[in-house]
This record gives C-alpha cells, sequence and structure tokens, in this order.
C-alpha cells in the first residue's frame, strides 16, 4: 500500500482500539460523515477526496451517497448493517463493499424471539387491557413444542435458531438454495414448509427475487392462526394480503419492518386487529456498539496491513 492511507471511522479512534502498527501506517480520524457531530471533524472536499476506507455511521443522512462521487481515491466502503439493498447503484463500481454480518445476529435474533413470544402470547392485548384496568386471564400457544420455520439461514437466522431451540421449539432453516447436508431447505419448499408450522419468522435479504415472497398465496398455505415474525425487510411481504389475512383472523403477525415504513397515518397496519408492530429496532440495542467497533476495527486493521477483507459484497448484490 503505497502512503499512509486516509481512513474514517465513525467512532471515536481511541474507541476502536487499533494496533499501534495499524496507526502508524494509517492515518485515522473520527468522522460521522452525513451526520453533525462536534467531536467529529469536518467534511470538506479537500479531504474527502483523500479518503480511501470510509466507514459509514449505522443511521445517516441519505445525502452521503452524494459525496461518494467526489471520494476519487475511495477503495472501501464498509456499512454497520447486514443488508445492502440501500447501497444498490449508489458506491462506484470499483469500490469494494462490505456489510455489517455478524454486528446484528444477538440483537436481531433477541427481538424476534421477543416477537415470537409476545404474538404467541397475545402481550398487545394485555397492554391494552392494562389501560383499561381489565384482568382477564386467556390460554395461548406456548412456543415450546411449536414448529417454528425460519426463512433466511445466514448468521442472523441461525442466531434466531439457537434462540427458539433453547425454549424446546423445533426450527426448519429455509435459505434461497437447499443444503442438504446442512437441513437447510430451498425457498421453493416454503408452501410446504409453512403449511403446520406454528410461527414463520422473516430474516432474508431483499433482493429482486424476495420481494413479495410472502405473497396472498404463500399465506393461504399458511397454518391457521399461525404467527408470521417479520426481522427482515417489510418489502418481503404483500402487505394488504398480510393485512387482509389478518383482519379474517387467519393469522396473526409480528412486524419490525413494514411496506411502507413507516405506515402513514391511518393505514391499517395500525389498526388491523392481530399486528404487532415495533418502529424497525431489530439493530437499536446495546449490544450494537461493541460488535460495529470489533468488526470496524478488524476491517481497518485488514486493509492496512494488506490482508482479505471480511463481508466482501459481491459485485451483484
Amino acid at each position: 500500500m503505497s502512503g499512509r492511507p486516509l481512513v474514517w471511522v465513525p467512532y471515536p479512534v481511541a474507541e476502536l482500539e487499533l494496533p499501534d502498527d495499524v496507526l502508524a501506517a494509517a492515518d485515522v480520524r473520527h468522522v460521522e460523515l452525513g451526520r453533525e457531530s462536534s467531536s467529529g471533524l469536518s467534511v470538506t472536499p479537500d479531504n474527502a477526496g483523500e479518503v480511501r476506507f470510509l466507514a459509514i455511521p449505522y443511521s445517516f443522512d441519505p445525502s452521503v451517497f452524494d459525496l461518494l462521487s467526489g471520494m476519487t481515491s475511495l477503495e472501501v466502503v464498509q456499512v454497520q448493517f447486514a443488508g445492502v439493498e440501500a447501497m444498490r447503484g449508489k458506491v462506484p463500481g470499483h469500490v469494494t463493499l462490505c456489510s455489517g454480518r455478524g454486528i446484528h445476529d444477538t440483537a436481531t435474533s433477541e427481538l424476534a424471539l421477543t416477537l415470537t413470544l409476545a404474538g404467541l402470547r397475545d402481550l398487545a392485548t394485555y397492554v391494552h387491557e392494562r389501560d383499561r384496568q381489565v384482568w382477564d386471564q386467556k390460554w395461548h400457544p406456548s412456543l415450546a413444542g411449536a414448529r417454528v420455520v425460519i426463512v433466511g439461514a445466514g448468521a442472523i437466522g441461525a442466531a434466531v435458531r439457537r434462540k427458539v431451540e433453547a425454549f424446546e421449539a423445533t426450527a426448519v432453516m429455509v435459505a434461497r438454495s437447499a443444503r442438504p447436508d446442512e437441513g437447510v431447505h430451498g425457498v421453493e419448499e416454503l408452501p410446504e414448509l409453512v403449511h403446520d408450522a406454528e410461527v414463520v419468522v422473516l430474516i432474508l435479504p431483499l433482493t429482486e427475487e424476495s420481494r413479495g415472497l410472502v405473497d396472498a398465496e404463500l399465506i393461504r398455505a399458511m397454518k391457521p392462526g399461525a404467527l408470521l415474525v417479520n426481522v427482515a425487510r417489510g418489502a418481503i411481504v404483500d402487505t394488504d394480503a398480510l393485512v387482509e389475512a389478518c383482519a379474517e383472523g387467519r393469522i396473526r403477525a409480528a412486524l419490525d419492518v413494514t411496506d411502507p415504513e413507516p405506515p402513514p397515518p391511518g393505514h391499517p397496519l395500525w389498526t388491523t386487529p392481530g399486528i404487532l408492530l415495533t418502529p424497525h429496532i431489530g439493530g437499536t440495542a446495546s449490544s450494537f456498539f461493541p460488535r460495529a467497533k470489533r468488526l470496524i476495527a478488524e476491517q481497518v486493521t485488514r486493509y492496512v496491513r494488506g490482508e482479505p477483507l471480511e463481508n466482501v459484497v459481491d459485485a451483484d448484490y
């Protein structure tokens, strides 16, 4: 690597605990690109054109994409989210894009389990009844003994599997392509797999193939009374078909993501019985920060030392 590369990271450099040789070999600076920060350095065209490694904040203004074209020395963009569909067409073709795979395994799988338990035990009803000072015991399905189809067999899906199995449920893994040696089914088997599943958890990337995957036909194939948990992307589900099924009491849903997101005022997602909503909080938990900092530190170290990067996104993402 020629020269001393300029590296922008979204956290104070000291918090990354970078090795001494990396700090000596690279100019690592704390810059929260796309966010106003009193502690971050100001972004100017002069130094932006010199940046070679850029780690983008988890929450940022979309105007950050406008700056990328002016970063003529840029070689690597590291993001902190697992799904990179928002980056499609935004990162120049010669720049290596790396995802935040591994950062969200704990937080998102925790929320998937939380939504599953809350949906099965209908906690939303008890919250409303508490507001009305109503004490009404009811029977509900348990996660123990349930069959849980997990659509998405990546790192987060595997974390969801471990958690539901700890609650004595049977997990069935589904991926884009079957991996028989790992016990993973192909997505084409979904209509048959959901037929006898009490819970279906979505934790797969949004692609052209997965957009609208959970449509009216697949929802009709689900077991009556089943729970659909979505911690992936809202557009994977046909919202109109889901609302209709929940309104009729055929299934229930616990959603951390929606389409549209957020739902506008008056949208049926707000009012349809059987739908529990959280505002896309799958990654916003305390477990995020140490994992994000660790990944960025590891990636910067690999880059500066000339080692292969982790989580490199395929060019056709």
